[in-house]
């Protein structure tokens, strides 16, 4: 697969190198000479480019998965089929797998756990939520970023391989993680998601898996027919609420087991908030096969840890069978001297009565020569009485007082020498007592840069497990603290997980400019509005857009803009009429120079007219104060002076010249200079 390192696909993604090897296709690195940002390339292998239905079922699922959007799923960006390959375009992770986190850590603690299965579990609802199920929820597939978050990759491919899949030795890194109804080939719902992440935590948290075998066969039938040890016979500081979480997630049974990654989730919740809470699962034998809803109890005041009880007890009984066995070797000592000095006095009385000889048995001693170290870790130091321990020397110095998170003030929390250890009567036995749990407030972080905010919380007097996410903020510059969880001023707990919120500046929300032209005012504003976005209005006259319509936008529709950019409309305000002014009796010059400077055309008549002197308007059309859009045609008919007398010439009879629309003035008006048109 080598040979694709160098080539551009598609003249964009230019291949760099390998970054990783799967079943199915090689993962690698690239550039998209587009969008100037690395990827990641995953390729099919040659081995199924012939599988024309396995092809198709690889492109559609791969779309498919490309829909998702989720701050914990592997970005999708693209999806390419041709005939010589196929391949998925992804987001580039800078991190690890939490297979290799584990690796190096394992078993993680109880927080941590949380932290990482809240975030695939959030993963596995938005996919859910879509009718996408994973199918192969396992470390290998979670990715950890340097800032503490989880993006879960493969969404999808899991259902192509299960096509081609057999229990072979390729199949065992997935089959330690298989639900019960996968290995047995029947129908998988969003239920077997549920079950993988259940046997993840039980990894994390244990730092095994729950099944193991030299073959997958013989784990899978583990999962099918097995019932996994209880997580804290494992490992003890794992809190019963999140193991009962763990385990119901693991219930092979579909009907008991959660119905949903959602309910899981708010069980994830409630324990995150009350670390000491209890569940009670009622199962549904409902046809449908949904388990019920939880009922969540509160926890029991905890007393000793169990196994230190049970180790106390224990030692307690050894000493009592001790104490027997040296009261019985004292006793039968006892009886045998005083038997050895009445024999020697028996012989000596009968050997010579002349010589008595006086004998006296020496006190048997009663202190035993060793002597078990006695449970003191659970007890009050000051109510133990002196007298309690006559063989051992209680102890306590400068250095013996120390906080501890596990016992309550005033109660030895260790003692050394240890519980059960063999001493001489008389040894010192130092005792260190609890201070109580160390605590220390949240400082105010808001506003620090994200480096001061590491540095005061590594300043506090206990540790902290600091985790880092980043959203945005209307308020906050990018690469400052927003806020902090848990918030300002509440009191911390050695090992506690706390969250760092880091601004990334205001979000830029987008969004595309609807396409308002030719709608009436009202209605654009509320498609503007309806997209967050500002209106502002202008009015033009329009010979053809309806008053009170959209004449243009700007910007244009569909363009991609910010919210609370302002859209500009320009909205009609009709035909745009002018009023014809009153030209009667005017002169023909001024008329018309009244009438163009309005945009009127102006046509002119005229006619002799024996009341009206030569060169001034008789009438006009449309008269004064009709309103006409410019451009319209006015007419005027312009008098001739009076009609001339009859002509002497007997020729032609006289009379009145027919009107004409291009008139000649007479030369001889004495107000008008002669015009040789009637538009001048």
């Amino acid at each position: 697969m080598e040979k694709y390192i160098g080539m551009i696909l598609d003249g964009r993604y230019e291949i760099l190198e390998i970054i990783g090897v799967g079943g199915m296709a090689v993962v690698y690195k690239a550039i998209d000479h587009r969008l100037n940002r690395l990827v990641a390339v995953k390729i099919l292998k040659d081995d199924y480019l012939n599988d024309a239905d396995f092809r198709r079922r690889f492109h559609g699922e791969s779309q498919a998965v490309a829909m998702l959007s989720h701050p914990n799923i592997v970005s999708v960006y693209d999806v390419s089929k041709n005939d010589d390959l196929d391949y998925i375009v992804m987001e580039l992770i800078d991190g690890i797998t939490l297979k290799q986190y584990m690796d190096q850590r394992a078993p993680l603690s109880w927080r941590e756990t949380l932290h990482f299965a809240m975030q695939i579990a959030k993963a596995l609802e938005h996919a859910h939520s879509r009718s996408i199920i994973h199918r192969d929820i396992k470390p290998h597939n979670v990715m950890i970023l340097k800032d503490g978050s989880v993006k879960v990759a493969d969404f999808g491919i899991a259902r192509i391989a299960s096509a081609q899949n057999t229990l072979t030795k390729e199949a065992l890194g997935s089959v330690h993680y298989i639900s019960p109804e996968q290995a047995r080939g029947a129908r998988v719902d969003n239920r077997s998601d549920i079950y993988s992440l259940g046997v993840v935590m039980y990894e994390m948290l244990t730092g095994r898996p729950p099944y193991d075998g030299e073959t997958p066969v013989s784990v899978a039938i583990q999962h099918i027919n097995g019932t996994p040890l209880s997580p804290s016979l494992l490992n003890s500081e794992i809190p019963t609420g999140l193991e009962q979480i763990t385990m119901h997630a693991m219930c092979s049974d579909l009907n008991i087991r959660y119905s949903s990654i959602t309910d899981m989730l708010k069980d994830m919740e409630e324990f995150r908030k009350n670390p000491s809470i209890r569940f009670t699962f009622l199962p549904n034998a409902s046809a449908s096969g949904v388990a019920g809803s939880p009922r969540v109890q509160p926890a029991k005041q905890q007393g000793a840890p169990s196994r230190e009880k049970e180790l106390e007890r224990e030692y307690e009984r050894q000493d009592r069978e001790e104490r027997r066995r040296q009261i019985w070797m004292i006793a039968a000592i006892s009886l045998a001297v005083l038997a050895l000095i009445g024999l020697l006095f028996l012989i000596l009385s009968k050997s010579g009565e002349d010589s008595p000889v006086e004998t006296t048995a020496a006190p048997v001693s009663t202190v035993p020569s060793e002597v078990r170290v006695p449970a003191l870790i659970g007890s009050m130091f000051d109510e133990i009485p002196p007298d309690t321990y006559p063989y051992i020397k209680l102890v306590v110095n400068e250095s013996s007082y120390v906080y501890n998170d596990k016992w309550p003030a005033g109660v030895i929390c260790d003692q050394k020498p240890g519980v059960g250890e063999k001493v001489t009567p008389g040894t010192e036995v130092f005792v260190y007592i609890s201070l109580g749990e160390q605590t220390d407030a949240m400082p105010r972080l808001k506003g620090s840069t994200a480096e001061n905010a590491n540095s005061l919380l590594k300043a506090l007097h206990i540790q902290l497990t600091v985790l880092t996410d980043k959203e945005y903020s209307d308020d906050v510059p990018e690469g400052r603290v927003t806020r902090t969880d848990p918030e300002e001023g509440t009191t911390l707990k050695n090992g506690q997980v706390v969250t760092v919120y880091i601004s990334m500046g205001k979000e830029i929300k987008t969004q595309k400019v609807p396409s308002v032209q030719g709608a009436s005012l009202s209605n654009a504003t509320a498609a503007i509005h309806g997209r967050n976005l500002e209106i502002s209005v202008k009015e033009e006259y329009s010979p053809t857009v309806e008053a009170g319509y959209v004449i243009s936008q700007s910007p244009d529709a569909g363009t991609e803009v910010e919210e609370g950019t302002t859209v500009t409309v320009v909205v009609s305000k009709g035909k745009q009429t002018v009023t014809v002014p009153d030209v009667v009796g005017k002169s023909r010059s001024s008329a018309v120079e009244q009438l163009e400077g309005l945009l009127f055309v102006v046509k002119i008549d005229s006619m002799y007219h024996d009341s009206v002197l030569s060169g001034l308007v008789i009438s006009q059309d449309p008269v004064g104060n009709t309103e006409l859009m410019p451009g319209s045609t006015v007419h005027i008919v312009v008098s001739l002076g009076p009609t001339p007398p009859p002509s002497s010439e007997p020729t032609e009879p006289s009379q009145n010249p027919e009107p004409s629309s291009e008139p000649t003035e007479p030369s001889s008006d004495p107000t008008e200079p002669s015009e040789s048109n009637a538009n001048p």
